[in-house]
């Protein structure tokens, strides 16, 4: 797996700037819209499974379970980003994950913030 596949967060053309600050420099809340989430359960895949459980013997890092989670995070964001747009924001601040197991089958991955209106200074 290549480093770009570690890796999440937006591009340089998103027109929904989404921070985990309390604000965004050079830029002035001018209307808070309120909270937002992005939310995705992935189920484990059985493949990764056997092969996390061979690893967790020897040790080292389960890149299949890494690149899910990398993959989930992202897609979570992507809800979070649309559901602000969709609301009239162009910001998200303090945009936090929350990452849980859900009963046993999969990870519940929950990307939140508030959404706002910015207006560039």
């Amino acid at each position: 797996m290549g480093i770009d596949e570690y890796g999440g967060g937006q591009g340089p053309q998103s027109d929904v700037l989404v921070v985990t600050t309390n604000d965004a420099p050079g830029y002035r809340v001018q209307q808070v819209i309120g909270e937002v989430f992005g939310l995705t359960v992935r189920s484990r895949h059985l493949g990764s499974q056997i092969g996390a459980g061979l690893k967790s013997m020897i040790g080292g890092e389960l890149k299949g379970l890494t690149k899910t989670l990398v993959e989930t995070r992202n897609q979570a964001m992507e809800r979070l980003v649309e559901q602000a747009r969709v609301r009239g924001a162009n910001g998200v601040l303090m945009m936090r994950f929350d990452v849980t197991e859900a009963a046993d089958v999969g990870t519940e991955v929950c990307a939140y913030g508030t959404a706002v209106v910015l207006v560039k200074e």
